[in-house]
């Protein structure tokens, strides 16, 4: 991957002044929290890729050429911060990310993400997806989850290579890493000229 990979503590100082950022990662693996936790800290509007572009109520897949026109309105915005992977949206949404927060755990972290999640979901819609899409689990989510490594990434970081050259890449490997992000970005920072 091509693209400034970037150490924890850089990504807390790019955090604190960038207007647009992308999070992206497997299932389970925490982008949601983690960008709603940030949306919060920034005062950053929130854009959940599965509940504002690609689902309607009832899980009917919102129509391609909609759901594009969507994520272009979308981020054309001058802030906003944006959890979703999804690949063949990268093109339009990495020449205008400040900040790629790609939440990358070992699989068993996402599994056991998806299922805890499915448990205290079950038969309801969680908040990040369209109405009346009640939380579901199945064989072939789980083979996703399980193989994303291998079928997703290298997807991903040639779209990064491609899309966004110039972008930072924060990847976190851990909900460790994660909360010593959440941690660094909740303490003072001290301006030594001042």
């Amino acid at each position: 991957m091509s693209n400034n990979i970037m150490s924890l503590e850089q990504g807390t100082a790019t955090l604190r002044t960038a207007d647009r950022i992308l999070i992206i990662g497997c299932s389970g693996s925490g982008k949601s929290t983690l960008a709603q936790n940030l949306s919060d800290m920034f005062a950053l509007p929130y854009i959940s890729m599965d509940r504002d572009v690609f689902w309607l109520p009832g899980w009917t897949q919102r129509p391609r050429a909609e759901a594009l026109e969507i994520v272009e309105r979308t981020v054309a915005q001058p802030r906003w911060i944006m959890d979703g992977t999804s690949p063949g949206t990268l093109p339009l949404r990495l020449p205008r990310t400040n900040l790629v927060v790609w939440m990358r755990p070992p699989r068993r972290v996402s599994l056991y993400g998806v299922i805890s999640r499915w448990l205290r979901f079950r038969g309801r819609t969680r908040p990040e997806m369209a109405e009346n899409c009640p939380e579901r689990l199945t064989g072939e989510f789980l083979r996703y989850i399980w193989n994303f490594e291998k079928t997703e990434s290298p997807e991903i970081e040639q779209k990064l290579a491609d899309y966004g050259p110039g972008v930072p890449v924060l990847v976190l490997k851990s909900h460790a890493q994660t909360g010593k992000l959440l941690e660094g970005l909740k303490r003072p920072v001290f301006n030594a000229g001042a």
